[in-house]
């Protein structure tokens, strides 16, 4: 049988995997990763569970990325997001960020 605890944590997995392949090769530039910011969030916010999302895109990776059009592809190294899904009354905190160059996503608590 599959507890509330193991739906909150498989949900939460789906949120920052989605959000992941969803969203990568997005044109971003430094003038609209503010948009893109909050177009994300309100994206991942519409699927069920999710409670709370922050997304933060890294301005110095994204600069250093920029290509002669004045834009660069949205990657996982410019992502950090942390992420609150609620199943029941379990609660899963997740996040995507970058560790050791690689963009991991990992459970950082289940209450």
């Amino acid at each position: 049988m599959i507890s509330l605890r193991d739906q909150a944590i498989f949900e939460a997995g789906i949120k920052l995997g989605a959000l992941y392949h969803q969203f990568t090769g997005t044109p971003v530039s430094p003038e609209s990763a503010d948009s893109l910011e909050r177009a994300i969030e309100e994206s991942i916010r519409n699927q069920p569970y999710v409670e709370s999302i922050k997304v933060r895109i890294d301005r110095e990776v994204l600069k250093k990325n920029i290509n002669r059009f004045g834009y660069a592809e949205l990657n996982g190294l410019m992502l950090e997001v942390e992420l609150l899904v609620k199943v029941g009354d379990v609660r899963v905190h997740a996040r995507m960020r970058v560790v050791d160059g690689y963009p991991l996503m990992s459970l950082e608590r289940v209450d």
